[in-house]
């Protein structure tokens, strides 16, 4: 009677249908943004006011600004006296990652061709559809050579809603900068006064939307592309997914393990104790 009675409650409990929940959770990006980060390699970025040098310095400060982005597009622009698109736009960060590595001083003519670089940058980004789109333009110097000028970049980026942030590197004052070659080929360094275009910096920057930075340590670099970072933040959306999992068959199976252990008792030598 006992057994009937504990199978009759699993044949209830397995009739409840009882479940287990699983809940996972999963994001989606919903606005991604759009990146090409410009970046001066000029002679001058050589200069030792930041460790090791302005360049290697900005290339490590860049490479962690990538990895923090994984929902966005990254591509990269190198200038100097001219520019060129190092890589696209793409959503690939080992590429982008592996293209900033390669990125040294010899790469181009020498010169600061401020408005080439803004203007190529827009050209990566013009045809884009990302709802956000923008510029990382950084420099240490001013602008004197290529053929468009950096008020006519920066309309152009007007034109296509292009956001264009600006950074000034390099300290105040002198800095140990090269100045000439030796005769094994390799660099001599010597005082250089540090001539940034501000106010050319501060101007695109506004007309577009954006921010001028000045970084004038490695301290100062690191902040100002963690502020961009928190700055320019990608829209993501969190989707909970509920997966139920029936659990009334184990009680069926007990139930019936019941009934039937309840039978064989019955027909045995303990059916007196049924």
């Amino acid at each position: 009677f006992v057994l009937r009675l504990l199978a009759l409650a699993a044949i209830i409990t397995a009739m409840a249908r009882p479940q287990t929940e699983d809940i996972s959770t999963r994001t989606k990006t919903t606005k991604g943004i759009d990146i090409v980060m410009a970046i001066d390699v000029s002679s001058s970025m050589l200069a030792r006011d930041l460790k090791p040098n302005r360049l290697a310095a900005l290339k490590e400060v860049a490479g962690e600004f990538i990895k923090e982005r994984p929902n966005d597009r990254i591509g990269l622009v190198a200038y100097a006296g001219e520019a060129y698109t190092k890589t696209p736009i793409t959503s690939d960060k080992s590429i982008v990652l592996s293209a900033l590595r390669e990125i040294t001083y010899g790469q181009l003519n020498d010169g600061t061709a401020i408005g080439m670089g803004l203007a190529t940058s827009v050209n990566r980004l013009k045809e884009s559809k990302a709802v956000s789109k923008i510029i990382i333009l950084l420099t240490d110097g001013v602008n004197n050579s290529g053929f468009i000028e950096p008020q006519t970049a920066a309309d152009l980026a007007i034109e296509y809603g292009i956001k264009t942030y600006t950074i000034g590197i390099g300290t105040n004052g002198n800095a140990l900068s090269p100045i000439a070659y030796n005769a094994d080929g390799s660099y001599r360094y010597g005082m250089r006064q540090v001539e940034i275009d501000e106010p050319l910096l501060k101007d695109i920057a506004e007309v577009t939307g954006g921010k001028y930075f000045r970084a004038t340590d490695n301290e100062k670099l690191e902040a100002i592309y963690e502020e961009i970072n928190k700055l320019e933040k990608t829209d993501v959306e969190e989707f909970k997914y509920f997966r139920y999992e029936e659990r009334f068959r184990s009680w069926v199976l007990l139930a019936g393990g019941l009934l039937l252990l309840e039978w064989v008792m019955r027909n045995t030598l303990f059916r007196s104790f049924i």
